[in-house]
């Protein structure tokens, strides 16, 4: 146990305080975002929106170009949700919780390879000498950036997305030494496990009432 929090400790040893606050804010909001999520409550949006906006900054600071680009995405895209979820029309909200349809699904699969395609072209046009911690940035940002749009049409397929993305970005994050963003995703992962259940209980739910 001790071993595990002098690893986190480490990386922060000789990092600027302002940094390190920074982190922080992001890890609370972060949190809170996935919780919101999970209830399918608006506030999602307004508390991603501030983790993504810290997010980007930092990783900017630390170079990983294909996850800032990919936080960045997140910022526009909450604010696309937040629009889209608070849609109404005769007093009913019009987007609800629903499984995507062959349509959806190619879109997803099409936005999946552009993303990770144009993820990889950010990195060569940097200089970049891709090493293996980069491709799997590539990969987690073609998987982030689809679950993304499922979330904003609250699409169910959005959880499983998350799900593998965040098991894959856990040990991403602690090899970079970002010990507070690594634990959020561990986080992450247990708040969409549990976002899965709810929003197909959720779906389930009105298909029996309808």
């Amino acid at each position: 146990m001790t071993e595990i929090i002098d690893f986190f400790i480490e990386a922060y040893r000789g990092s600027p305080l302002h940094l390190i606050i920074l982190e922080f804010i992001a890890f609370v909001f972060g949190v809170l975002s996935v919780y919101y999520a999970k209830k399918a409550n608006i506030l999602v949006y307004p508390t991603g929106i501030i983790c993504t906006a810290i997010t980007v900054y930092l990783l900017y600071v630390n170079k990983y170009l294909g996850d800032m680009m990919m936080n960045f995405y997140y910022t526009i895209m909450s604010i696309y949700g937040w629009w889209n979820w608070a849609r109404k029309k005769n007093d009913h909200y019009v987007v609800e919780i629903s499984r995507t349809n062959q349509k959806e699904k190619l879109v997803g699969t099409v936005l999946f390879v552009v993303t990770m395609v144009v993820t990889y072209l950010v990195y060569r046009g940097y200089g970049y000498e891709l090493e293996t911690v980069n491709y799997i940035d590539i990969l987690t940002s073609g998987i982030f950036f689809t679950a993304m749009w499922f979330m904003a049409n609250k699409k169910l397929e959005n959880w499983t997305l998350w799900i593998i993305g965040d098991l894959i970005t856990i040990p991403l994050y602690a090899y970079r030494g970002l010990g507070m963003l690594s634990l959020q995703y561990i986080i992450f992962t247990i708040l969409a496990i549990q976002g899965y259940f709810e929003w197909r209980k959720n779906l389930n739910s009105n298909r029996q009432i309808a």
